[in-house]
């Protein structure tokens, strides 16, 4: 039997723009996947830079002159990362099964329940030295490279402009940065997230990697990082009916590290990845027949069998027993660890500094906060250099962030060109405005605040990658920590997590820490106060009474669990929903005053 895909039973989602820019060249050569973001193509292209001088590549600079730079500097930097791994792989496959060897370290780092384990296992046993070359090079022949996955917010697609004239939509910030990937070498999947964008979706039937091969292969695939079942569907069904097929269906709990948290009305993972569980096959079958037409129409080959779905998780998870759990309870195919490795430096990029503040941080410094420009809350480190500038700048009068790569400018209402709400331009403006106004004190403060807290993310996000590899450690430096991070205290080796998340060892500091089902639930109930605080009109009161009814009914459902959740401690799992359960019986959603 040999390996084909990852032999893990994880993956490291995408964290900011810069924490997992370059970490497939430390994980994939041990079968890890990862993803990194293209956002930031200017970032990516100083990792570039940085790392054909490491390895002696040659170098030739993509400048936002050239033709197509956005593009160009996307796929450039895909194609080096996998020529890099790939000659990583044949290292190691020609590699010594010695101690501390590469190989040795390959298949040490494997779940120890695994087919390649145990044949592992079996080698270092085996006393007949015939029969152990040949276990020795059925290993090597199963050594497999972690897939180098890519994200594209779908929502980040500035339209670019040049002369004064409107460009094409194909230069929009998503669209080239999925016409970068396309283009390039790799064979992975690209993950669309952050909301529904109809025309970057169209944009994809027109590179044929995304289209199946004659032998129904597809070179690269498509996951869709969705909030629920009926997202997926929809989007399924809409990206079927233009001859695309979506490969992977990826459900992201609020408590996710990458900055944004998805609440999503009271819809609570558990009983989503129920669904998605009980509805997969329906949900195959369904989109197959429209896919099979579609390429019929688009006179491709016609796939006569369903290409194969898989459902990922990720956001929160902290335990190997949760790990495991969602696995074997949800039939996951994988299952995402963002926080807990960006204490990790063989595999992410935090500064020094930046990752000292992390083990110090307490509960009340990881927040969800109202930093994005997106309007999307955005878990935040109250002590970041990032935060600490802000409040600095507002102190001296100066409030706002220059502007210097503007992938998040969407606001017109003072400007012809849209602008970034965090910029120094926007805030000084909307500013100026609120003082011409004749607002109450206490409503001019609340709104006044609502526009300081606006900060930079798409720039100071790659602060972490450009002081770690002394490109330039004069950046602020902005994190995103999910709050998961807090039960992590001490920095680790690559092995030493893994064999955490496998259940080898355990690196958790709190272990009375809260199930992540809990807090998941927590932070919507949380929500869910502090918006009935505020005066409602009908329809936002009838959203809220729909959110409570979703918190109540995920309730019961996890009530139901418990035996099967946890076995030692469904106890302290049933008192929390408990408490919560009269914690929710006693808001109360204000009307609207007359």
């Amino acid at each position: 039997m040999k390996q084909t895909k990852s032999p893990h039973s994880f993956h490291i989602p995408v964290m900011g723009t810069g924490f997992t820019i370059d970490t497939p060249l430390f994980v994939a050569q041990y079968g890890i996947s990862s993803v990194i973001s293209l956002v930031d193509d200017v970032l990516i292209e100083q990792m570039r830079k940085y790392w054909c001088e490491q390895h002696g590549e040659p170098y030739a600079p993509i400048t936002a002159r050239d033709e197509d730079p956005r593009a160009r500097r996307i796929t450039s930097y895909l194609n080096l990362l996998q020529k890099l791994i790939h000659e990583q792989i044949e290292k190691i496959k020609e590699d010594e099964f010695k101690e501390n060897s590469a190989i040795t370290k390959y298949f040490e780092l494997l779940p120890s329940d695994s087919y390649l384990s145990k044949l592992y296992k079996d080698m270092l046993t085996e006393q007949n030295s015939q029969k152990k070359n040949e276990l020795q090079q059925l290993l090597r022949q199963n050594v497999v490279a972690g897939s180098i996955d890519v994200n594209i917010m779908t929502k980040l697609d500035i339209a670019h402009h040049s002369n004064g004239q409107s460009l094409s939509y194909i230069y929009s910030d998503a669209a080239a940065a999925l016409r970068g990937y396309a283009q390039s070498n790799l064979a992975s999947t690209m993950v669309l997230s952050a909301g529904f964008n109809p025309q970057l979706y169209g944009y994809l039937i027109e590179f044929k990697d995304f289209l199946p091969d004659e032998k129904n292969n597809l070179r690269k695939k498509i996951c869709l990082k969705v909030s629920d079942y009926r997202s997926a569907i929809i989007q399924g069904k809409y990206l079927a009916k233009r001859g695309i097929w979506v490969s992977e269906y990826r459900i992201e709990s609020a408590l996710n590290c990458g900055g944004h948290a998805f609440i999503n009305d009271g819809h609570l993972l558990g009983p989503i990845l129920e669904e998605f569980k009980k509805n997969k096959v329906t949900l195959i079958n369904e989109l197959h027949e429209i896919y099979r037409k579609s390429l019929l129409e688009l006179k491709h080959i016609p796939t006569t069998t369903p290409q194969n779905v898989i459902i990922t998780s990720q956001g929160g998870v902290g335990t190997n027993q949760e790990h495991n759990f969602l696995l074997k309870r949800y039939k996951l195919d994988s299952i995402g660890w963002g926080s807990p490795f960006l204490l990790v430096p063989e595999a992410t990029n935090v500064s020094n500094l930046t990752m000292q503040k992390l083990i110090d941080a307490t509960e009340n410094d990881i927040y969800l906060s109202p930093s994005s420009p997106l309007g999307i809350p955005f878990w935040n480190l109250r002590t970041s250099s990032s935060e600490m500038q802000r409040e600095e700048r507002v102190q001296k009068n100066t409030p706002g962030s220059p502007c210097t790569k503007g992938y998040t400018r969407f606001n017109q209402e003072f400007t012809k060109l849209p602008i970034c709400t965090a910029s120094r331009q926007y805030q000084q403006l909307k500013l100026a405005q609120l003082q011409r106004e004749n607002l109450d004190t206490q409503q001019c403060s609340s709104l006044k605040s609502e526009v300081l807290a606006k900060s930079c993310i798409c720039h100071e996000l790659g602060g972490g990658v450009l002081a770690k590899r002394k490109i330039d450690q004069t950046m602020v430096e902005a994190i995103c920590p999910g709050p998961n991070i807090i039960n992590f205290k001490k920095i680790v080796s690559l092995g030493e997590m893994i064999n955490h998340i496998y259940g080898r060892c355990s690196l958790l500091i709190n272990n009375e820490r809260p199930h992540l089902f809990i807090r998941e639930l927590q932070i919507q109930i949380a929500n869910l106060i502090r918006e009935t605080t505020q005066e409602l009109s009908i329809k936002s009161r009838k959203r809220l009474i729909e959110i409570k009814k979703n918190l109540h009914a995920s309730i019961e459902y996890y009530q139901s669990l418990a035996k099967e959740l946890l076995r030692e401690q469904q106890d302290a799992f049933l008192e929390s929903l408990k408490l919560m359960k009269i914690e929710l019986e006693n808001i109360t959603i204000i009307e609207q005053s007359s």
